[in-house]
C-alpha cells in the first residue's frame, strides 16, 4: 500500500517506510488500547473513573500509583488526620476508598492524597482533580471537592465553529484594563463584545489548566483537570464559553500535553514517588529548556490520562478544540532545539519521537469523535510533513498548523532592514510558502512577540514615540510610518498567510508596550500585565484608526472569501516595491515604498469588467490621507495580453479591489 501523502508530495519518496511505519504504529496501539475494537471516545474516560466522585449512598476516591506502597485521603472532612482514611490497593497499582453517606464530603472542602513510598510520607494533589485552590494564609494548594447538585444550563446545543477561522488569542488574567487578575466573568462581560465587534469568530484561551505559578503565563501546568482557579470558579468559565457560543464564537483551549511542571506537592511529578510515573526517567524526562518534566507518550495509562483529558474538556466545558502548544518539542528527542529542519532527514531519524506522533494522531482521531466539527491547531516550528493530513493519508490528523515564521520575518524586516531594502519577492514566498493540501494559521504577531524581551509590531515600529504621538491632533513622521506599516503588515499576512488568521488581543490597536508578568524582578508588579482598552476607546487618540481597520479588514476578508480561495500572483515589483495578487473574490495591491507614489500604476486583473475599493489603508478613518478614489474601475484587455486598469497608488498604502 502506497499513502496517499506520497502522491501529494513526491520528496518523500524516500521516506516511504517511515510513513509506513507511522501507520504502523497507530493502527497497533489502537488495537493494543482497543482489544475489542470499538472507539478511542469509549476509550478515554478515565477521568471518570479516577478522582472525587458522588455517587448513590457516598463518595469515591480513585487514583492510579504503581510506585506507592500505601495511600490514604485527608482533608477537612477528618480534621487532616493523615492516617486516618486509608486506601484500599486494587490491582494494576489503583487505590480506592468509600467514604459512606451524601454528606461525607462537602463542597469547599479541601483534601489532599498522602502516597506512602520508600517508607515516605508524601502530600499530593489527586491527579484528577477539577478544582485546586491555593490556601491565602498557608500558600499551599490543595484540591477542592467540587460537584454540582444540578448540571450547568448550557444553552449551546446546535452551536457549530465557522469553517474559515479569525482567531483571537486571549489570556483571562491579563485581559482587564485594572492591573489585577482579571475573572472569566469580567472577561465574559467586558471582553466578548469586543471580539464580536471586531469580527473575529474564534477564541484561543490559554492559562486555563491550572497552573501555581501565574508569571509562567501557563505552562507550566500542574493540575491538568482543573480550571485555573486564579481567574474564578468552574461555573464561571462555563459560562464565559456559553454566552462566546450565543455570539457565534468558537472557542479553542490552548492545551500543554508537551511537558509538565516539576511541582510534587501541586503536580503529576513524582505522584506515586517515582520519577517514571507519567514521565520519562532520566535524562529524557527533563525538558533542559523549560525545565520541566516529558511524557511517556509510550505508557498506556499515560496516553489513557492525557487522551481523556482532552475528552475532558470538550465535554465538561464545550471548548470546540484545542490549539496544542510545544508540539514541536513532542515530535524529536532534542526537543527541537537548535535544528533548522533544512531537509528531509531531519523529519525520520532516531531523533524523531515515534510516540509522540502516535499520541497526536490518537489525540486528533479522538478529539473528532467526540465532536466531529472540532478544530485542532499544531505549534510547530519545523513542520513535519504531513502534520496536517488526515491519519489515513499518512498524516497525524491537525487541521492547522501555525505558520510560526511569518512573526519571525516580519521581526527580522524590523529590526535588520531599512524600509527601501524589503524584499518584495522573499515576503510573498514566506507568506504563501507552505506543504502541498496543508492548510496554515497565518499571523503577524502573537502572545510570543508581545512579552517583555520583545515588542509587539507597533511599539517595534513606533517606540517612545507612542507615550506621545498618538494624539490625533500631533503629526509624527515616526506615527505615521508606524500605522501605515502596522495595516499593512496585518493585511498582507491576513490575506496571503494561511487558511485562518490570528491575532493576540489588544494587538489589533496597536497595544504599546510589553507584557510583563508580576514576578520578583518587577516587585510583584501588574502594570504591564493588563490591556489598556481606553486607548481605542478615546476619541482623542489614532489608536482608534488601526481599530478601526481591524474591523474594516476582517469584514473584507470574510466577504472577499479569502481563505477558501486560491492566490494568483499579478505583479511584483522589487523595485518600485510593489506586490499584487488575486486570492477569493479581492485583488490587492501592495506599495511597500515609503516615499514613492504612483500614479496610473497598471494593475492586472483576471477577468474584464468593473472594480471598486473595498478596503484601502488610506482612508481617513484609518489615519490614511483618503488619496485613493472610490470611483469605478473598468478593467479591459490590453495590447500586451494582460487586463487591467490604472490607478493612484500612495506610498506606504494598500488598496483591495473587486469585481463589480
Amino acid at each position: 500500500m502506497t499513502p496517499k501523502i506520497m502522491s501529494i508530495d513526491p520528496y518523500l519518496k524516500p521516506y516511504k517506510g517511515d510513513i509506513l511505519l507511522r501507520m504502523e504504529n497507530y493502527a497497533q496501539t489502537k488495537a493494543r488500547l482497543l482489544p475489542d475494537g470499538g472507539c478511542l471516545k469509549d476509550f478515554a474516560n478515565a477521568h471518570q473513573f479516577f478522582g472525587i466522585h458522588k455517587v448513590r449512598g457516598g463518595w469515591f476516591y480513585r487514583e492510579w500509583a504503581p510506585g506507592a506502597e500505601e495511600m490514604y485521603f485527608t482533608g477537612d472532612f477528618n480534621h487532616w488526620d493523615r492516617r486516618a482514611c486509608k486506601m484500599e490497593k486494587k490491582e494494576n497499582g489503583v487505590f480506592e476508598v468509600f467514604l459512606p453517606g451524601a454528606r461525607a464530603l462537602k463542597n469547599g472542602q479541601h483534601v489532599c492524597a498522602v502516597v506512602i513510598h520508600e517508607g515516605k510520607e508524601l502530600e499530593r494533589i489527586p491527579a484528577y482533580a477539577t478544582h485546586v485552590e491555593q490556601n491565602p494564609e498557608t500558600r499551599a494548594w490543595d484540591a477542592v471537592v467540587h460537584h454540582q447538585a444540578k448540571p450547568f444550563p448550557w444553552t449551546d446545543g446546535n452551536f457549530k465553529p465557522k469553517k474559515d477561522l479569525f482567531i483571537y488569542e486571549c489570556h483571562i488574567g491579563m485581559a482587564q484594563q485594572e492591573g489585577k487578575i482579571g475573572t472569566y466573568e469580567e472577561f465574559r462581560v467586558n471582553i466578548l463584545p469586543r471580539v464580536k465587534r471586531l469580527g473575529y469568530n474564534t477564541l484561543q484561551i490559554m492559562a486555563v489548566m491550572e497552573h501555581p505559578y501565574y508569571a509562567s503565563f501557563g505552562y507550566q501546568v500542574t493540575n491538568f483537570f482543573a480550571a485555573s482557579s486564579w481567574f474564578g470558579m468552574p461555573e464561571d468559565l462555563k459560562a464565559l464559553v456559553n454566552d462566546a457560543h450565543k455570539l457565534g464564537l468558537a472557542v479553542l483551549l490552548d492545551i500543554v500535553h508537551s511537558h509538565a511542571s516539576k511541582n510534587t506537592r501541586e503536580g503529576i511529578s513524582e505522584f506515586d514517588g517515582t520519577p517514571y510515573q507519567y514521565f520519562h526517567d532520566g535524562g529524557r524526562g527533563e525538558h533542559p529548556a523549560w525545565n520541566t518534566r516529558c511524557f511517556n507518550y509510550g505508557k498506556d495509562e499515560v496516553l489513557h490520562f492525557l487522551l481523556s483529558n482532552l475528552k475532558f474538556w470538550q465535554e465538561e466545558y464545550h471548548f470546540d478544540g484545542f490549539r496544542f502548544d510545544g508540539v514541536t518539542s513532542m515530535l524529536y528527542r532534542d526537543h527541537g532545539l537548535g535544528s533548522a529542519f533544512g531537509n528531509y532527514d531531519h523529519y525520520f531519524s532516531l531523533n524523531t519521537d515515534t510516540e509522540a506522533v502516535t499520541y497526536l494522531q490518537l489525540a486528533n482521531e479522538l478529539v473528532r469523535e467526540v465532536n466531529p466539527h472540532a478544530i485542532t491547531i499544531a505549534e510547530d516550528t519545523s513542520a513535519m510533513p504531513g502534520l496536517c493530513l488526515p491519519i489515513s493519508w499518512g498524516g497525524i490528523g491537525f487541521d492547522y498548523r501555525l505558520a510560526m515564521g511569518e512573526p519571525d520575518m516580519w521581526i527580522k524586516l524590523l529590526k535588520e532592514y531599512r524600509d527601501e531594502d524589503w524584499d518584495m519577492w522573499k515576503i510573498f514566498y514566506e507568506l504563501t510558502g507552505r506543504r502541498p493540501k496543508e492548510k496554515v494559521i497565518g499571523y503577524c504577531e502573537s502572545h510570543d512577540q508581545a512579552l517583555v524581551g520583545d515588542k509587539t509590531i507597533m511599539f517595534r515600529l513606533c517606540d517612545a514615540e507612542m507615550y506621545y504621538g498618538m494624539e490625533k491632533n500631533n503629526h509624527n513622521v515616526i506615527i505615521d510610518r508606524g500605522m501605515a506599516l502596522h495595516k499593512m503588515i496585518r493585511l498582507i499576512t491576513m490575506s496571503l498567510g494561511g487558511e485562518g488568521y490570528l491575532t493576540f488581543m489588544g494587538n489589533e490597536f496597536g497595544h504599546p508596550e510589553w507584557i510583563d508578568f508580576p514576578r520578583e524582578g518587577n516587585g510583584w508588579s501588574y502594570h504591564y500585565c493588563r490591556r489598556q482598552w481606553n486607548l481605542a476607546d478615546d476619541p482623542k487618540l489614532k489608536y482608534q484608526f488601526l481599530n478601526n481597520f481591524e474591523r474594516a479588514m476582517v469584514a473584507m476578508c470574510k466577504k472577499e472569501k479569502l481563505f477558501s480561495g486560491r492566490t494568483v500572483s499579478l505583479w511584483t515589483h522589487q523595485g518600485d516595491k510593489v506586490l499584487m495578487f488575486a486570492r477569493g473574490d479581492g485583488i490587492f495591491a501592495f506599495n511597500f515604498d515609503p516615499v514613492r507614489s504612483f500614479d496610473g500604476y497598471f494593475v492586472p486583473v483576471l477577468e474584464e469588467g468593473d472594480y471598486q475599493v473595498a478596503l484601502t489603508s488610506d482612508d481617513g478613518e484609518f489615519g490614511g490621507h483618503s488619496r485613493v478614489s472610490h470611483q469605478t474601475y473598468t478593467a479591459k484587455p490590453q495590447g500586451d495580453g494582460r487586463i487591467g486598469f490604472q490607478v493612484y497608488l500612495p506610498s506606504r498604502t494598500a488598496t483591495v479591489f473587486h469585481k463589480i
